[in-house]
């Protein structure tokens, strides 16, 4: 096995919130809560890596500048707000808003313009773990796949979803791999974002793009309005799970091997 290199420190992380929630499918309503979870999460990245650039990218245009430099008046975070097509979202849920939300950053922001590339989280969300994960960056794109009958000896091990609340792309791949893969949701069939993103991953032959190391995610999930527990044999679980796939023939190339490693470059 590689030996991991360390990634620039220049990716910025695009965390999308909807501080006002139009799918009101989620449990997690109320606006003041919404906000403080993510101004939470806000914090909680800064503790992990007090430099690091932060784009705040909300789709229910809510302007978070304010209350934003209020709390980390120090700190590099770039707000943006938009509204989201309501409709729409109500119709398709949170996954919908989430690719609208993540569109207009990469479009407007100018801390992922600079560096070129970015890691993705959903707001109310952080990764205990970033430093571990960047440091497998390929200059493309990282991210988690779910497998599943991975300790079933009778049933065939098969890549079921891309987890989508956190990822790290470039700036040019996004555009040209995922930017719309929120247009497929098909809410009526169970097939949500995690599920497009599995399918132009599986359809495009993406590989050396699948996080080797599980990525730690704590903070509270907007659709169960509760914290996220880490149990350290779940932790250990999930190391073991992705051990024993990327050792499989079939999806060993899937996985980053820590020998294409680049940093954020510009794409201007």
């Amino acid at each position: 096995m590689q030996t991991p290199h360390t990634a620039s420190n220049s990716m910025p992380v695009l965390l999308t919130s909807s501080i006002i929630a139009h799918d009101r499918g989620v449990k997690l309503i109320d606006t003041s809560e919404r906000l403080r979870y993510a101004i939470e999460s806000v914090g909680q990245w800064l503790r992990i890596d007090l430099q690091l650039p932060i784009v705040l990218c909300d789709g229910s245009n809510y302007d978070l500048r304010a209350a934003i430099t209020d709390r980390f008046p120090r700190a590099t975070i770039e707000c943006l707000s938009f509204e989201n097509d309501q409709e729409l979202v109500r119709k398709y849920g949170r996954g919908y808003g989430e690719g609208e939300i993540v569109r207009h950053a990469v479009r407007h922001s100018r801390q992922i313009a600079s560096a070129g590339c970015f890691a993705k989280c959903s707001s109310k969300l952080w990764v205990e773990n970033f430093s571990e994960c960047r440091h497998w960056w390929n200059g493309d794109f990282l991210c988690k796949g779910v497998f599943l009958d991975v300790f079933a000896p009778f049933k065939p091990t098969f890549l079921h979803h891309i987890d989508t609340r956190f990822y790290m792309a470039s700036k040019a791949f996004y555009e040209r791999h995922f930017l719309d893969a929120h247009l497929n949701i098909n809410v009526g069939t169970g097939h949500g974002l995690e599920e497009c993103f599995r399918d132009i991953f599986l359809r495009e032959q993406i590989q050396n793009a699948l996080l080797p190391v599980p990525p730690v995610i704590q903070g509270v999930g907007g659709g169960t309005a509760s914290y996220y527990r880490n149990l350290r044999k779940r932790i250990w679980k999930e190391r073991l799970r992705v051990a024993l796939v990327r050792r499989r023939q079939e999806f060993g190339a899937l996985f980053a091997d820590g020998t294409r490693v680049r940093t954020c470059v510009s794409s201007f």
